[in-house]
This record gives C-alpha cells, sequence and structure tokens, in this order.
C-alpha cells in the first residue's frame, strides 16, 4: 500500500504531549511506507534483548547512556511497526457513511440497544486505556540497589572485609554490621516499595475522581452514558468542549466544526471536520476523530470504532509506558542536597583514611588498626547522608495530594503540588469562576423605554405567542430561536427555574426567559431552523436562519444576537415598546449605547443586543440548499438589521469569593479577572468580589501617559523604563498607591502594546481585563510569565485552554468542558473557588514541612554524629559515638520523627507571607546551615561530650584531661584499669552519647514544627494543629533505645552499654534549653523583623 502523507514536518508542542506527537508521526510515517524495515523475528529479538538491558541497567548504572538509548529505540521502533501494520488494516475513513454502519452492525436511528451494548463490552473490553505496566521485577532491583541504598551496598562490602580477611583478628562487630546493613537495606526496600504503591493508589483513586460522560444514542434515545461504557457502534454526539472519548469516524458535522488535534499529533491550530476522507493515511484523514483530540468548535455526530487499548492513543500509550516520569523541581533540589552530602562525606572519610595513613598509624601505632580506620571512614558516609530525606518527600507528597483529595481537589501529578505553593498571580474567567453562572435576566430595553424583567413577566399572561405583544412576541422568538441551550426533557416537569438546562450560561438563561414569556413546545413546532452559527468570543454573536411553518411563503429570516458594540454598527432600524420599526439615528443609537453602559456600570449586567432582519422583497436566503452556501450568504448579508431589544443579564458572584481574594492579597496573590465581558460589567464584579478594592481605577490612557513620560525622559532602557513606572506607581504626587493599584483595559487597548507598556500593567495590584479573546488571553499569561510570575490561570470552557495550557498551574471547575479539565493541572470538583486557597495553602505546606524535616536531620546526621569521628581521629579520643549507634539514629528514630514533621498542619502565619521565589528561595541555603550547625548542631554536640565526659567521670573516675589525646595509651594499664574496662566504660558512656542526642532531637522536633511562631501556639495533643504521631515517634524511640543498649546481644556484639539510670534524666535540661533558646530566637524574630537574628533566621 503506497500512501502519502499529508504533513510530515516535525512539530514542536510547547504545552501538549510532545512524546506522545513524536510517535503519532511516527506512527503516520510508518503507515505512509509501502514495505516493512523489520521483520518479526527482529522484533521478538529486539524486544527480548532490549528487557534484559533495562534490568542490566538498573543493576549496573555505569553502562553507557548510549548503549541504554539504543536498546530503547529497537523496542520503540519494533512496537511501532507493529503497531503501524494494525492500523494498515483500518479503512473505515475510506468507507461510506452507510458502509460503516453495516461494518459495525448499528442502526443509525436507533443505536445499539442495551443488551448488545452488553455483549460487546465483553468482547472489546471496556473504554478505558491500560495504565503502564509496573516492571515490578525491574523497580524491585531499583529499590534494593537505587536510592540512599547504593550507599550502604559498598558500606556493607567494606565492614564484610574489615572481618575478614582484613580484620586481625576477625571482629565479630564488623560481621554484626555488615548484617545490620543489609536488614538496613531490606527495610530500605521495602519502605520504598510500599510508599510507591501507597503513592499509586493515591494518585490513582484522586483521578478517579472525575467520571467523563458524553452523549450517545441507546435504545433509539440519546442518553448521558459514562466514557468507559461506550463501545464500537455507538453513535456519540459530541460538541464545543468535548473530548472525543474514542476513535469516531465522523459521519454529521457543522459547518464550523473544528477539531483539535494538539494532544495526539502536535498540529498547532484546529483542524476542519469532514465526513469525507481528505487523505488515505488512518492518522492524517479529517473524517476520524481520535481519542484525546476535543471538539474546539461546532459539533458533530460520529460512530465509534475503537474503543480502550485499539484506539490510537491506546496503541501509543503502549509505546511510551517505559519512559520514566520526570523528576519533580523539589525531588531534583533533595537529590542536589543529597549529592552534596554524600560528596562532602567522601572527602571527609577519605581524609580520616589518609589522616590515619600518613600520621596516626606511623605515630601512634597501636591506636587504630587498618580495619578501624576503614570501618571508622565508612561509618562517616554512611552516617552523614540522610538516607530518610528522599522518602520524606515522596511521603509530604503523597500526604499534601490526600489532603487536597479531602477538600475535593483532583491534583493530576504531584509536581502540580510544588508549583502551587509558588504562585503569585491567578487569572481567573469571571463566568462560572468568579460568579455563580446562573445568569437571570433583569432588565430588557427597547429603542424608546427599559424595564424590570419582572414587570414584563407579570404582563405576559399569554399561553401562546401570537397572543403576545408585537414587541415581546420578536423578543421571545430572537431569544429561543437564536439559541443553542435545551431544557432536559427528564426536568419539563419542574418549575422553570429549577429545570436542567443543557448548554452555556448565557443560552440558558435566555431560554429560561423566553419560556417565561411563553412556553417554548408549541412555539418551536412554529419555526424551522435552516442554519446556525454558534457564537465565539472572537465574532461575539450568534446567528440562526430560520422559517416560519405558518406562513405560506416560508421565507428564511435572520435572528442575530451578541454585543451591543459588535452589532449596532450592522443597525439600521430599531424597535419601540409598541413594535413600530423606526430607523436608527444617532439619537437613538446614542441612547442604546448609554444603556448598555448603565446596565453594566450599575448593576453589573451583560447586555445583550438582539437583532433581526426580514427580507419583504428579494430574499438572498432563499433557495440555497447546501449548507455551506447558506453559511456563506447569511455571514455575508448579516447587515441592515433591527434591534428587537436589549437584555441584561446577572450572575451573581458566589458566596465563597470576597473571602478568597481576600486571603489570596494576605498571601500576596494577586488576583487578576480576564473575561469576555464588556468592561463596565467586569469591573463591576470585580469590585463585588473584592478584586478591585481602590477608588480611582487607571485605563490604558494613563497608562500610555506613563509610557509617554518615560519616552520624553528618554529612558529607552527596559531596565529605567521598569524604575520609572515603579516610582510613578509608588510616589505620584497627586495619587497614592492605593489609589494607583487598580486597572481596567479591554482586549481592543491590548493591540500594539509594548514590552514597556507591559511592564507597567505587570506592577498593578489589581488588574480587569475585559472583552479578551482567547489569544489575547493567552498573551496575558505569557506577558505575566515573562515577568517572573508564577502564573495559575483558572476557567471552564474551551476559550480558556490555551491559556491555561501556557500557565504554569492550569485550574478547571468541576462542572467545566471535558476539555478545560483535560487540559488542567488541578480540578476543583466542588466548584468552590475557595479551595483553590486550599490548593495554594497545601503547595506552600508541603515545600515548609520539607524544609522542617531537613532541618530536623541535617544538626543530627551531619555535625552531631560527625565530630565523635573526628575528635577520635584527631584529638585521640575514644571513639564517643559508635557506627552502629549512628545507624540506628538515621535509619529508625529520625525517620518516625520526619514522618511527624511531614504531617504538620499549616502554621497560623501560612498565608500571611509572599509566595517564595523558586529561583531564590531553595530548600537548603546559607541561613538554613546557620540554624542547622551554627545553632542546634552545636548545642546537641556540646550536649553529647558533655554526657559522655560526665559519664566517664562518674562511673570511672576519668577525668575529661585524661581522655584528650590519649591515642595509644588508651590500654591495658592506662589510669590503673584494664582494657576490659575501659572498653566497658566507653561503651556505656557511648550509649549516655546515644541517648542524650535522643532527648535532643525530641527537642529538635518539638521547636523544628514552627519557623517563626512560638511553638507553644502549634499544640501537638488537641486543636486544630494537633500532631498525634508525635504521640507515636517518642515512644518508638525510647524503645530502640532501650532495645539496643539493654539486651546483652547487642552489648557484647555491638559494644554498646547499659545505660544508668540517672542518665536517662540528665540530659533533659538541655533539651529544655534547647527548647528556651529557639523561642527566644522566634521572639527576637518577631519582635525585630528587621534585625540581624531576622535576616539569618529560616
Amino acid at each position: 500500500m503506497d500512501i502519502q502523507v499529508a504533513d510530515s514536518r516535525p512539530v514542536t508542542i510547547p504545552n501538549g504531549t510532545p512524546q506522545a506527537a513524536v510517535e503519532f508521526h511516527a506512527l503516520s510515517l510508518q503507515i505512509s511506507e509501502s514495505g516493512t524495515r523489520l521483520s518479526d523475528r527482529r522484533h521478538r529479538t529486539q524486544t527480548h534483548v532490549s528487557r534484559w538491558r533495562a534490568l542490566l541497567y538498573t543493576v549496573f548504572p555505569l553502562l553507557t547512556a548510549h548503549q541504554q538509548h539504543e536498546a530503547e529505540e529497537h523496542q520503540r521502533e519494533a512496537a511501532l511497526l507493529q503497531v503501524a501494520n494494525e492500523l494498515r488494516t483500518h479503512t473505515y475513513h475510506l468507507e461510506s457513511i452507510p458502509a460503516v454502519y453495516e461494518q459495525l452492525d448499528v442502526d443509525p436511528s436507533c443505536g445499539l440497544c442495551t443488551d448488545e451494548a452488553v455483549r460487546r463490552t465483553e468482547t472489546s473490553g471496556c473504554n478505558v486505556v491500560s495504565s503502564a505496566p509496573r516492571r515490578l521485577v525491574v523497580r524491585s532491583f531499583g529499590w534494593v540497589f537505587g536510592g540512599f541504598n547504593r550507599f550502604l551496598w559498598p558500606a556493607m562490602i567494606v565492614f564484610w572485609l574489615c572481618w575478614k580477611p582484613i580484620g586481625n583478628p576477625p571482629q565479630p562487630g564488623n560481621l554484626a554490621m555488615a548484617v545490620v546493613i543489609i536488614l538496613v537495606i531490606c527495610l530500605q526496600a521495602l519502605f520504598g516499595a510500599g510508599q510507591e504503591w501507597t503513592t499509586h493508589r493515591t494518585m490513582h483513586s484522586i483521578t478517579n475522581m472525575v467520571t467523563a460522560e458524553t452523549r450517545a444514542m441507546r435504545n433509539g434515545q440519546q442518553v448521558q452514558l459514562a466514557q468507559s461504557e461506550l463501545v464500537p457502534g455507538d453513535i456519540v454526539y459530541l460538541r464545543a468542549g468535548d473530548r472525543v472519548p474514542a476513535d469516531v469516524r465522523l459521519v454529521r458535522v457543522s459547518m464550523d466544526l473544528r477539531v483539535d488535534r494538539s494532544e495526539l499529533s502536535g498540529a498547532p491550530d484546529p483542524t476542519i471536520g469532514t465526513t469525507g476522507y481528505t487523505n488515505t493515511n488512518y492518522l492524517e484523514t479529517r473524517n476520524m476523530a481520535m481519542m484525546g483530540m476535543h471538539i474546539a468548535q461546532g459539533q458533530c455526530t460520529g460512530v465509534v470504532v475503537a474503543t480502550g487499548d485499539r484506539t490510537v492513543l491506546g496503541r501509543i500509550g503502549q509505546l511510551v509506558t517505559g519512559n520514566p516520569a520526570d523528576r519533580t523541581i523539589l525531588q531534583i533540589e533533595v537529590q542536589r542536597l543529597v549529592n552534596w552530602l554524600t560528596t562532602v562525606s567522601l572527602v571527609v572519610g577519605t581524609l580520616f583514611v589518609v589522616l590515619w595513613a600518613v600520621w596516626l598509624r606511623p605515630k601512634y601505632p597501636g591506636f587504630m588498626s587498618v580495619s578501624d580506620a576503614l570501618a571508622n571512614g565508612v561509618g562517616v558516609l554512611v552516617t552523614f547522608v540522610p538516607g530518610s530525606l528522599p522518602i520524606s518527600l515522596i511521603l509530604a507528597m503523597t500526604m499534601v495530594a490526600k489532603r487536597m483529595q479531602r477538600y475535593k481537589l483532583l491534583v493530576k501529578n504531584l509536581t502540580t503540588v510544588e508549583t502551587l505553593g509558588t504562585v503569585t498571580v491567578i487569572c481567573c474567567e469571571k463566568t462560572g469562576t468568579v460568579t455563580q453562572r446562573r445568569m437571570v435576566p433583569t432588565r430588557i430595553g427597547f429603542g424608546d423605554t427599559e424595564m424590570e424583567f419582572d414587570d414584563l413577566v407579570s404582563t405576559c399572561e399569554a399561553a401562546t405567542v401570537d397572543a403576545l405583544d408585537v414587541a415581546v412576541r420578536r423578543v421571545h422568538e430572537t431569544a429561543f430561536l437564536c439559541n443553542a441551550a435545551r431544557f432536559d426533557p427528564t426536568s419539563m416537569h419542574l418549575p422553570i427555574n429549577g429545570r436542567v438546562v443543557l448548554g452555556d450560561a448565557t443560552d440558558c438563561a435566555l431560554l429560561r426567559m423566553a419560556e417565561h414569556l411563553c412556553p417554548l413546545q408549541p412555539a418551536r413546532r412554529q419555526y424551522n431552523t435552516l442554519l446556525t452559527v454558534p457564537f465565539n468570543l472572537r465574532r461575539r454573536w450568534m446567528l440562526a436562519v430560520c422559517t416560519d411553518r405558518t406562513q405560506s411563503a416560508q421565507s428564511p429570516f435572520m435572528v442575530v444576537k451578541g454585543a451591543p458594540e459588535t452589532l449596532l454598527p450592522k443597525c439600521t432600524q430599531v424597535q419601540m415598546q409598541n413594535g413600530e420599526i423606526v430607523p436608527m439615528d444617532h439619537t437613538r443609537r446614542s441612547r442604546i449605547e448609554e444603556m448598555q453602559h448603565r446596565w453594566a456600570a450599575q448593576y453589573g449586567c451583560r447586555v445583550l443586543l438582539l437583532c433581526r432582519r426580514e427580507y419583504t422583497e428579494s430574499n438572498p436566503l432563499s433557495g440555497i440548499a447546501d449548507s455551506a452556501e447558506l453559511y456563506a450568504v447569511a455571514c455575508q448579508n448579516m447587515c441592515e438589521l433591527c434591534v428587537v431589544g436589549l437584555v441584561g443579564l446577572v450572575d451573581p458572584p458566589r458566596d465563597e469569593i470576597l473571602d478568597s481574594v481576600g486571603k489570596f492579597r494576605g498571601a500576596g496573590i494577586r488576583v487578576f479577572m480576564v473575561t469576555g465581558d464588556y468592561a463596565p460589567t467586569a469591573a463591576f464584579v470585580a469590585r463585588q468580589c473584592g478584586i478591585i478594592t481602590s477608588t480611582t481605577v487607571d485605563g490604558i490612557d494613563e497608562i500610555n501617559a506613563r509610557v509617554m513620560v518615560n519616552k520624553t525622559e528618554k529612558r529607552t532602557d527596559d531596565i529605567a523604563c521598569r524604575s520609572t513606572a515603579r516610582s510613578l506607581l509608588v510616589s505620584d504626587s497627586e495619587h497614592t498607591l492605593a489609589n494607583r493599584s487598580s486597572l481596567v483595559v479591554s482586549g481592543p487597548d491590548l493591540h500594539g502594546l509594548g514590552a514597556v507598556h507591559w511592564d507597567i500593567i505587570a506592577l498593578y495590584d489589581e488588574c480587569v481585563f475585559a472583552r479578551i479573546t482567547p489569544e489575547q488571553k493567552l498573551q496575558v499569561v505569557e506577558e505575566m510569565r515573562g515577568r517572573k510570575h508564577i502564573v495559575a490561570v483558572t476557567g471552564d470552557e474551551v476559550n480558556d485552554v490555551p491559556a491555561m495550557r501556557a500557565a504554569h498551574v492550569g485550574v478547571a471547575m468541576g462542572n467545566g468542558t471535558q476539555v478545560a479539565k483535560a487540559a488542567s493541572n488541578v480540578v476543583l470538583l466542588d466548584n468552590n473557588f475557595s479551595s483553590l486557597v486550599v490548593a495554594i495553602e497545601c503547595g506552600r505546606l508541603l515545600f515548609i514541612n520539607l524544609k522542617k524535616v531537613i532541618v530536623y536531620l541535617l544538626p543530627m546526621t551531619n555535625l552531631s554524629e560527625i565530630m565523635p569521628s573526628l575528635f577520635n581521629v584527631v584529638l585521640g579520643l575514644p571513639i564517643p559515638l559508635s557506627t552502629f549507634l549512628m545507624l540506628v539514629i538515621n535509619t529508625i528514630t529520625d525517620v518516625w520523627a520526619s514522618v511527624v514533621l511531614i504531617h504538620e498542619e499549616p502554621e497560623t502565619d501560612l498565608m500571611l507571607h509572599p509566595p517564595r521565589n523558586p529561583s531564590k528561595d531553595g530548600l537548603v541555603d546559607v541561613r538554613f546551615f546557620i540554624q542547622a550547625y551554627g545553632f542546634v548542631g552545636l548545642v546537641q554536640t556540646i550536649t553529647g561530650h558533655t554526657m559522655f565526659f560526665l559519664c566517664l567521670y562518674l562511673r570511672g573516675g576519668i577525668h575529661p584531661r585524661d581522655v584528650f589525646l590519649a591515642f595509644n595509651k588508651w590500654t591495658d594499664g592506662y589510669l590503673s584499669k584494664s582494657k576490659a574496662e575501659l572498653t566497658e566504660l566507653v561503651s556505656v558512656s557511648g550509649s549516655v552519647h546515644f541517648m542524650a542526642l535522643v532527648v535532643m532531637q525530641w527537642a529538635n522536633m518539638f521547636v523544628a514544627r514552627t519557623r517563626v511562631q512560638s511553638v507553644f501556639r502549634q499544640n501537638p495533643f488537641w486543636g486544630p494543629r494537633r500532631n498525634p504521631l508525635l504521640l507515636v515517634a517518642v515512644p518508638i524511640a525510647v524503645s530502640v533505645s532501650l532495645i539496643v543498649n539493654e539486651f546483652q546481644w547487642f552489648n557484647s556484639v555491638f559494644l554498646t552499654g547499659k545505660i544508668p539510670v540517672e542518665f536517662f534524666f540528665l540530659s533533659i535540661p538541655f533539651a529544655f534549653l534547647l527548647v528556651g533558646l529557639e523561642e527566644l530566637r522566634k521572639l527576637v524574630v518577631r519582635r525585630y523583623p528587621n534585625a540581624g537574628l531576622a535576616r539569618i533566621a529560616w
């Protein structure tokens, strides 16, 4: 088969799914080739070989990346060929529509019956794309040999070698350490596997919170079906905003149908949908819509030809399932910290061994054996790196995702969670986001008067259209004929305001308005609609061509509704309240414009102009059967319209919006309204919602004036312009900052704005962008991103999708279109704008809690544990803390404490600080090390060694001066003690040192729960910020301490000692001292936020 590709040029997809697009184009190329490049035998061989190579790369990461990439490419190419061969057999796009129905055995008039659908489900399976295979064998090797375990394996080998053959004589403690490390590796692997499984289950449950539905024909009726229930042969009905639920052959399309293929093919612009094939290539023809694409404009009917894994998207998914998920920013940052600490530990451990070899061994030959030196150096590596840190990160992300799930927040990936905490600007749509999407008509206007809608309804008691006044009848006809909304038949028994209406919010309001004026069911039978041109934000109008069945000639007439400023220039007549049609003059035009502006500014109305055009003589719309020709003629003749009336619609703000905007402002986050509504309407609603608070609102004239000042002063340099713009906003002699912080601009004003204009706009705290097109909304997002803002965009319509994809975080409402929800990163399932406050709070909480974990771990794993080894080598002390006890702290007691801090509730001031700058405010900085090493770590080190020396003095009468520089004197006869007695004393004192560090870590865990606020305001036992896990971590630490120090087996093998009772309590005052010092530090930071101590506070 020799098939030509319509367009095989490479496509760059900045915000889509590049891997899927690459595979899509590769498949298209494969289908277009007449032969095969690989035999099935080569396919099987390479797939088999590449699987083994993947396993080897996990175990032996030293194999080159080039070899790994080559194996993956062989596997992908073989799978690609197999899928392409299967798709070559598909001819649905080449068949006629009746032939497709016949091939799929479906009646187009009634669709499939329920029994047949069940039977086909059993044959073809559910319409769900299978998730990636878990590859347990490969992942198991990753759990065992990856992460922190990659450092433990070499340490285990060294300890084993230190036992035999290096050890002379062999020391059982080294063998025991090797065994302990193997047990730790197993525990780490089990914990990692369990955490990954938990994370997978959590994300799976979160993504299953939304069930997508589609309109389909079953048993002769249109019903809403879950997309997973679709089977081949189902007839589906799609409209703008719908995501294509399966691979569909188009059988009926509207004139303006546009299919967005970017999610799958990478095509940058929507393509025209047709019913006939435009390319013999199955993937390139326009009469096929594949799963994953969406309807950007218009509507269509199609028949399902493939579902689930048999769709093109499902087949491509099989090609890309092996690709690893991208790491999040925090994961990269944590890994960078771990790598840095690992490097430091390797350097320090190596220096210890070198120092022993060049100095200690020649000068003090009996002080430290080869095995002791190696074990000491490896012990530094094992204890210096916080092994629980990467696990804590995954645990933190999972915990925050669960928290968001409780608040009905669907988060599609863990990367979004951390990004939410850095958001600085929120661009929100008006309708449906800050308002309730429950538009109601409040005012009606004619050429000479206006009235409340309720007053008009009270005068309309007519049962038929003919009984209405002429003027009202024309308004009624235009409202329901030029309308894409429909009542749900199942709710027709309810009151008008309680019925379910399917359609756009504006159309729903007009439909209810028409039903209030006169029942629609009999009125609909009177008219026949020949053509509908849907509304969009670019045209800002909707048109319908209809005929009246009661007239003998049935001459077509035109009804139009849309934005007054768009339609008024096309109007030459206007209707008065009594039904009289009069010419449009300047006075009447000015009255209509004044009415629109007043309704918008005083009542917050969305004002629509209802127009009509009838033909008395020659009618250009008559006798046209072809819909494409009728479309062209109607658009060409949309002029000389008659204004039949104006309608004012009000959409009340959401109840929670005012409080939510206030919280965002307190958190240093700016909320911009970006809407297609009229500027006065948008400004009125923005003031209702708290988005605009200042008394003086600037416009484009003020922006231009500031730019002219810059040009006059010859400040053409960007930096100088920004400085001037800021000074004009802050230090203007006529207005205060509060009076200059609000801006309202319209879409037409944005044309021709340069970088200097946008620099000034970006400085405003409160912005409203009105009459914005989707392209301009995208421009607003890109301009904010270009000025280093982290942007979140909310939306619920297909027009919002480009901006949502361009933003750092796209947020969709739960009742939004399928496309908006698919393009978003977060979905507010309860349609509650305040849930976005919770989402951002969760993002900040993730970052702060992770910092708390690090500030808790670093003092112990670095300073407090490295100093005993340093004193041992440099000052000749017997090692105060054994490697075994260090390992116990790192892998057991500190892990549970990390879990406690990960589950901390938000502090009271979490949403009272401006968002962090990801490029500057990382997890770790200089201030962080000052806190960890210069303060907490120093106190812990002093406490631990104080307890060590105190135990030596009280239990053995050994003064600290006798311990320093002891080196090889610490043996039989030193201070009249045998070596066994000295070893016993060191073992007991080392255990006392260990217990002191455990107690100090309790205090550290307690004070690390807050950064600046007093920890006593974060009550761990009751109240909104309680943390019951704190009650679990302490008993675990106590139990572990007792086990490793009181059991005789541990005493004899790992040289631990039984801790004297008094030493369980002697370190407690030091813990209280740490708490008191930390509380004093926090108090100074709160009282004197500009002092030097505050500047170095973490």
